[in-house]
């Protein structure tokens, strides 16, 4: 884990580069994450860290994060005090823009529901909804079509968060249909836009 500096989240200090906080959860697409990860880091100026479920981990090796990677256990380990940074608000702060790629049915609900019982939950209950959250649904098709999935998209978007479809193919399950996380490509491509767009409003 890597600590914070004071520097890090004075709002005093200039910004050089647009600081692009990852979640990712329990799907099978949390495969992508390393390519992911490469991909944002192509975007000129952007620096990337990582939250992660602790069920999103079976998915993904470590070792191919080239960035921080941090997980529920880091949040505890951070805090021994009341004088000690809080790791989900500290990230709050850092973080320009929130991209939670993939995001499975289970943080779906939670999320939908403003329940925060994980370090990825809490930085999401606590952020800041004047900067830019995209999420990426990924799930069984049968999952995706339950009525209620539907209904927690709405909330999310009601949040003001923006969602990056899910596409059909065929999932490692076996099935086909709608349900599967969005490209790589076009998510990193969606992140790229929004910075650009943010970049233009502040030099105006």
């Amino acid at each position: 884990m890597e600590p914070f500096s004071v520097a890090e989240t004075s709002s005093s200090v200039p910004q050089e580069k647009f600081h692009v906080l990852v979640g990712v959860t329990g799907s099978v697409a949390a495969l992508k994450l390393p390519l992911l990860i490469s991909g944002l880091l192509e975007i000129p100026g952007v620096e990337v860290k990582v939250v992660t479920t602790e069920r999103a981990k079976h998915f993904y090796n470590p070792q191919e994060i080239p960035v921080t990677l941090y997980s529920d256990e880091d949040e505890w380990q951070l805090w021994k005090g009341r004088s000690d940074p809080v790791l989900h608000i500290e990230l709050r702060r850092w973080a320009d823009l929130m991209l939670v790629a993939p995001l499975d049915a289970n943080t779906l609900a939670k999320l939908a529901n403003g329940i925060c019982d994980n370090l990825l939950t809490c930085v999401i209950r606590a952020w800041d909804l004047h900067k830019p959250l995209l999420f990426c649904p990924a799930m069984n098709t049968a999952m995706w079509e339950h009525p209620i999935t539907a209904q927690q998209v709405e909330q999310l978007k009601g949040f003001g968060y923006t969602e990056i479809p899910c596409v059909v193919k065929k999932l490692v399950c076996g099935d086909e249909g709608c349900g599967a996380m969005a490209e790589v490509w076009t998510i990193v491509e969606s992140v790229r836009r929004i910075l650009e767009e943010r970049g233009s409003s502040t030099q105006s």
